[in-house]
């Protein structure tokens, strides 16, 4: 049988080229190297844009005027989620109604975003009264702000024991250990104070910078009731916590009478805040100075008083032993006739 020469197929296209760059060890594996790094950089760029959601950026709706359920669709709608984050009783809405909400409406994010709601309670939540009668002003200040309560008035009485309450009471009935009375959160009850005559002054604090809630603590804890207060135009429920205190009736640094009440004006104008600020401390250091001008003035005239009385003393004793030696010889002399 004749044999007939036959010729191997040769690898053409991919295969071609891959056993040619075979044929090059060196040239072979910087291909396989590129070719690794491309894989990985394009893996990690599809990997982002699954975890960060590229291109699927979704307008916040405005949720503020809506019952929370139909908040809640609506977020679902945009993929997007709601968290209750807060709530408020304000009685002009109903129950339910998201009041604020953060991002706001109209901002551009991510979906999957979440979305952090004030809703209106139904009701304003109740708390327990503590009882704080017996302990100091501070005392009993921190037990109440840590219910959720506040002060509604201080009663100063003469007591030898200064700022300490002497009694607590809730719409005019006087508490005891054992009551268990409970009251809306945010109200404030009446603390009866004692207070020595001769103790009745204080050195009014500074509210002035401060948001509403840590001014009153301020003056409540130095022995000071909260006046008026009186708010910009613009300020509301929703945005009374960013307002802040710009003016008090009662200069800071000035001398006050325990139980005195200090009148409040906020502002949400920080430009405003800050120049009263500053102008508030410098009144301050006027007041500190007029005071230590007083006190050396006062030290002074007691320091001269002392001196005459002293000197008095001297010449009272040498005048009063010459008076008396003068009687004495004159006794004698009588005696002598």
């Amino acid at each position: 049988m004749e044999k007939r020469n036959r010729r191997k197929p040769q690898p053409k296209g991919a295969a071609a080229l891959l056993a040619r760059l075979k044929a090059s060890p060196i040239i072979y594996h910087a291909v396989l190297i590129v070719l690794t790094v491309v894989a990985i950089l394009v893996a990690s760029s599809i990997l982002m844009n699954v975890v960060t959601r590229h291109g699927t950026h979704r307008t916040v709706p405005d949720f503020t005027g809506i019952r929370i359920g139909d908040a809640v669709r609506l977020a679902d709608d945009e993929r997007l989620e709601i968290i209750i984050n807060d709530s408020l009783f304000v009685p002009a809405y109903e129950g339910g109604i998201v009041l604020d909400q953060l991002p706001k409406g109209g901002v551009e994010v991510k979906a999957g975003r979440k979305v952090y709601v004030t809703i209106n309670s139904v009701r304003q939540k109740m708390v327990q009264v503590p009882y704080v009668a017996g302990r100091s002003l501070r005392q009993a200040k921190n037990m109440l702000e840590v219910a959720g309560l506040g002060i509604e008035r201080l009663v100063y009485e003469e007591d030898i024991a200064t700022n300490y309450v002497l009694a607590e009471l809730v719409d005019g009935r006087e508490l005891t250990p054992d009551s268990k009375i409970e009251i809306e959160m945010g109200s404030g009850v009446v603390l009866k104070v004692g207070v020595e005559p001769e103790k009745n002054s204080v050195i009014v604090p500074k509210a002035i910078g401060q948001g509403l809630e840590a001014a009153k603590s301020r003056l409540w804890e130095q022995g000071l009731n909260i006046g008026k207060i009186n708010f910009d135009e613009g300020i509301n429920l929703m945005n009374q916590k960013d307002a802040r205190v710009y003016r008090q009736s009662l200069h800071h640094n000035s001398g006050a009478s325990l139980g005195d009440a200090v009148d409040l004006w906020l502002t949400l104008d920080v430009k405003k805040v800050d120049n009263s600020s500053a102008s508030s401390d410098k009144r301050a250091q006027e007041l500190e100075q007029e005071r230590l001008e007083a006190e050396n003035h006062l030290r002074d005239s007691l320091e001269q008083a002392e001196t005459a009385n002293n000197a008095g003393g001297i010449l009272r004793s040498l005048f009063g032993g010459s008076e008396q030696s003068e009687e004495v010889t004159e006794t004698d002399e009588d005696e002598f006739f």
